[in-house]
Parts: structure tokens; C-alpha cells; sequence
């Protein structure tokens, strides 16, 4: 059932891309019971747009078709040229950057706006930190994270 998802996502997704009229590549592959599309072409900048936006707006939209076509839901995470783990191992470098700034300094930094993923990965990989703590402040979707040194208030 797992392997017919498969095939079904990629076909509406070549189907979505060809209707924006880009020709790329669509290699799909199942995961721990999900769905993972990894898309690959020399247009990356159009999929993935500024900071993933985009590409996290193809994501739900393939979400919803595939989804509209299978009998029990499945979750389907899209991906450019690997743009997602790059994106997290950037983002953990800066957390980690970030970290040490605010424990030196002794303030508490404020950053972004976020996406959840985008902030989940922050959050976690500054969980490690005794020394810090992190918060996230706002309305809607993005959202601006705050690390916080231990024994200083937001």
C-alpha cells in the first residue's frame, strides 16, 4: 500500500511541476512509513524559495493530493537537492554560534522569524546547553526565537 503512495506522490507531484513548467527530476522513497520526495534539478531556487517558504507550500500542497487519493493518511515530506539537511546543519551551527555569544555576553538574543521546523531544530540543538534556555515569542506561523542564559528573564 506504503509503495503505491509512493508512486501516486510522485506522479502528482511531476504533474504539479509540470504545470509550473519546470522538468526535474522526482525520486521518491519510504521512510519509517512516510513518504519522501526528493526533487532534483537545476531550478532549486524557484522550489525552494526564500528561507524553504516555498518549498514548505509544495509540501502541503502535495500533502493534500496525495492524501486526497489513499484511504489511510500518509505523511509526505518534499525535498530539493537536499536543501533540508543543509538548511539544519546551518541552523545548528548558528544556534551553537549564537549560544556562546549569549552566554558571553550574558543577554538574551533574539532572533528570526521562524517556521516550527526551523525552530524546533534551534530549540533542540540548543536543549543540550545547561547554560541556555530558549523561548518562542509571536503570532502565526513565523515566529522569533529567544536564547535566554540561565538565571536571566525574557
Amino acid at each position: 500500500m506504503k509503495e503505491e503512495g509512493i508512486e501516486i506522490a510522485k506522479q502528482l507531484m511531476m504533474g504539479l511541476l509540470d504545470h509550473m513548467g519546470i522538468k526535474t527530476e522526482v525520486e521518491g522513497s519510504l521512510k519509517e512509513g512516510e513518504i519522501y520526495l526528493e526533487l532534483k534539478g537545476d531550478k532549486e531556487g524557484i522550489l525552494i524559495g526564500k528561507r524553504g517558504r516555498t518549498l514548505d507550500s509544495l509540501q502541503f500542497i502535495i500533502n493534500r493530493m496525495v492524501n486526497k487519493h489513499l484511504k489511510e493518511p500518509v505523511k509526505v515530506y518534499l525535498d530539493v537537492n537536499h536543501y533540508k539537511e543543509k538548511r539544519a546543519d546551518s541552523l545548528n551551527k548558528m544556534a551553537a554560534r549564537l549560544g556562546e555569544r549569549a552566554k558571553r555576553t550574558g543577554k538574551v538574543l533574539s532572533i528570526g522569524p521562524f517556521n516550527a521546523h526551523d525552530r524546533r531544530t534551534i530549540h533542540v540543538a540548543l536543549k543540550k546547553d545547561p547554560s541556555l534556555r530558549t523561548e518562542s515569542f509571536g503570532e502565526g506561523e513565523m515566529k522569533i526565537i529567544k536564547i535566554i542564559p540561565k538565571g536571566q528573564t525574557p
